[in-house]
């Protein structure tokens, strides 16, 4: 399967955000991808973090979620919606949520990001649980014929997430996992790509991370290098700054062949946190 990880600078500006949003997905469908993937706040980088709650969305309703939805199908294109603001019940917060369409424009999950992210180095300070509220479970689904696991950005960090979502009783490993994020320029230059090489080879998937990159109107300065890494950890496409696209090719044959060689996922040790 054909995939893109887009790479976006997001401004203030929502309309702004899904014109360039929409290009970048027409010229990956033209590519010939047939999955697509935003990075997070694709839809809005704000001046601060109560920005979120002005255009934050009724689960099922709004139009950001209509423009994902419509894309997904006039292009045909498996959607992972990067993410967008979705109304809670609790009052002064809302979800950071990844809806991942069909290429018929149907809804076919939602993950609500668990883990949210705080950092003080004295120069930079942030602390998305003034303005989040965290998702309560991991959750994956089929995309186009592979097990997908969801997660965003700073659930990165978290190697449990992905070896529950493996691991869930019934279902087979994790084919595809997908990040996307808006790393900060410091702690992506020191463990972006490590990490993402690591949650590859630990779960012997493949791993979908478009990013934030560049200088946004906030002042605030992401990191980017949206990439595609194959299950032993090679990175198959990268773009580094800036707009653009990070294109690669998924090989079911690849992933039995590398499955096969190294069996890891069958010596998991029973009794082990996950």
């Amino acid at each position: 399967m054909r995939v893109a990880a887009l790479q976006m600078v997001s401004s203030p500006d929502v309309a702004h955000n899904l014109a360039r949003a929409e290009a970048l997905l027409r010229q990956a469908a033209a590519a010939g991808a047939q999955l697509a993937a935003l990075p997070e706040y694709f839809c809005l980088m704000g001046l601060k973090d109560e920005d979120k709650l002005a255009v934050a969305e009724t689960p099922g309703d709004g139009p950001i979620q209509r423009k994902l939805s419509a894309l997904a199908r006039e292009l045909g294109l498996w959607l992972i919606g990067g993410t967008l603001p979705l109304r809670c019940a609790e009052a002064g917060r809302v979800r950071n949520s990844c809806l991942s369409f069909g290429p018929d424009g149907a809804l076919v999950a939602r993950y609500d990001k668990l883990h949210l992210f705080c950092y003080d180095n004295g120069r930079e300070r942030y602390d998305e649980a003034r303005v989040l509220q965290a998702g309560e479970a991991p959750v994956r689904a089929e995309l186009g014929g592979w097990h997908t696991g969801f997660s965003v950005c700073y659930d990165l960090r978290f190697p449990e997430l992905y070896r529950q979502m493996s691991h869930s009783p019934g279902l087979p490993p994790l084919e595809l996992i997908s990040v996307p994020a808006a790393f900060t320029y410091g702690t992506g230059q020191a463990h972006w790509e490590l990490l993402l090489r690591a949650r590859a080879v630990e779960n012997q998937a493949y791993v979908i991370a478009p990013a934030q990159g560049g200088l946004h109107s906030n002042g605030r300065r992401t990191w980017g290098h949206s990439m595609v890494v194959d299950p032993w950890g090679e990175v198959l496409a990268c773009h580094a700054e800036g707009e653009g696209l990070a294109l690669a090719t998924l090989s079911r044959e690849r992933l039995s062949q590398l499955r096969q060689q190294l069996p890891a996922l069958q010596h998991r040790r029973p009794g082990l946190t996950p």
